[in-house]
């Protein structure tokens, strides 16, 4: 049966234990009291006398409340003590973080990522994050080697490296690192011109200024590590932008120039080049040809050579005849030299013929020639030829 349950006389399961005396449902105890309690039985666990104890007078019996009263406070303040102390004795250091301890003020290890323990109040631990990157901005106008002001915007993306510098040697990091970009960045563009801060030297010119601040943060001892430096912007005095504009748009156009000459002469120069190495080979085969024709008539000539030392006479006149038949197959004429006398007879069978050709087209005209008298003519010049011939051959003998 439940401790409420309808018809009950006896209420001994009340939960409140306080019901059942007087049959009466008087509610939840008080606060007060429910401590007081409390600190009786922590009396009694640590030897004193609870409420409860009726030996000595009434007198005695409120001394030794107030002295068990007073030992429940101060177990209660050990016990929270003990519990703080145990707390505070333990802490986490995450994986994005990195913990530098102190003992009395004076490093003693750097942590690494997971559950750690510490002295309290003697150890004094610090997190720093190491993996985040940080972004720190500068600007300024600064001369440049030819004496030109120009206005530079910078980005610095960094880290901490080294978690002891970072926390024991830099009072304020991020006034350091803009005291440092400042000197690196007058530095770098104070040894450089105009132009080249401008233009193409814009991108030298975040790589030297990350260079030399990482190596100023270094010397410093900083703990810091710079990840990148990035030039946003160079520009020169409101001034005299206009007239730089100016310069921009003809470096501009004697680019587009270069870059058109470039290619006039990528496309010209190989053709040139080819006809140059035709040429070549044509010259080296016209050597070729005139070294294997001179080497031919050398080697006939030799031939010749031998064949005239054997019979000169001969040979040279069979040289004569050959050369007078080379030259004279082409004409028209027919010329017989003749060694009895200083004359030469000339035969213009040319005309002959072309005389006989016209009296056969017009059959019997007013020529008398004939084919009869044509043939004897002929026969009359082939006789006289052959008579000459033996008597020059009977004189050369």
């Amino acid at each position: 049966m439940a401790w409420n349950e309808p018809g009950g006389n006896r209420n001994d399961n009340d939960p409140w234990g306080s019901g059942g005396r007087n049959g009466k449902d008087q509610g939840p105890p008080d606060l007060d009291e429910a401590l007081k309690r409390g600190l009786d039985k922590l009396n009694s666990l640590l030897g004193g006398k609870g409420k409860g104890s009726k030996s000595g007078g009434g007198g005695n019996m409120g001394i030794g409340g107030r002295s068990g009263g007073f030992g429940a406070v101060l177990a209660l303040a050990g016990i929270l003590v003990v519990g703080y102390v145990v707390f505070q004795s333990f802490y986490t250091v995450d994986e994005q973080e990195r913990a530098v301890v102190l003992r009395f003020g004076e490093y003693n290890r750097t942590e690494s990522p997971g559950l750690r323990f510490k002295v309290p109040l003697i150890d004094d631990v610090t997190k720093v994050g190491v993996t985040n990157v940080r972004t720190a901005q500068s600007s300024g106008q600064m001369l440049t080697q030819d004496e030109n002001l120009v206005t530079v915007d910078l980005q610095v993306q960094y880290r901490v490296g080294e978690a002891k510098s970072y926390v024991l040697n830099v009072r304020d990091s991020n006034q350091a690192l803009a005291f440092a970009t400042d000197s690196a960045l007058r530095h770098e563009v104070g040894s450089a011109t105009l132009d080249d801060v401008l233009t193409e030297g814009r991108a030298q010119l975040g790589v030297m200024v990350e260079q030399r601040l990482q190596k100023f943060l270094a010397d410093y001892g900083t703990g810091l590590q710079i990840v990148r430096v990035n030039v946003e912007s160079t520009q020169p005095p409101p001034a005299v932008q206009d007239a730089f504009r100016e310069v921009q748009r003809a470096r501009e156009d004697e680019q587009r120039v270069k870059e058109e000459a470039e290619t006039y002469r990528n496309k010209v120069v190989p053709e040139a080049r080819g006809e140059a190495q035709r040429m070549l080979e044509e010259a080296n085969a016209y050597k070729a040809q005139v070294t294997e024709r001179a080497n031919g008539e050398t080697a006939r000539f030799l031939e010749v050579l031998a064949v005239y030392q054997q019979a000169p006479v001969v040979t040279r006149e069979r040289m004569y005849l050959q050369a007078m038949e080379t030259v004279l197959s082409n004409s028209s004429k027919v010329l017989v030299d003749t060694e009895s006398s200083g004359n030469m007879m000339l035969l213009p069978l040319d005309r002959l013929t072309q005389g006989a050709s016209a009296a056969l087209r017009d059959g019997s005209g007013s020529s008398s020639a004939s084919r009869a008298d044509i043939q004897d003519v002929t026969n009359q010049v082939i006789q006289e030829m052959n008579t000459r011939q033996d008597t020059n051959a009977r004189r050369s003998r």
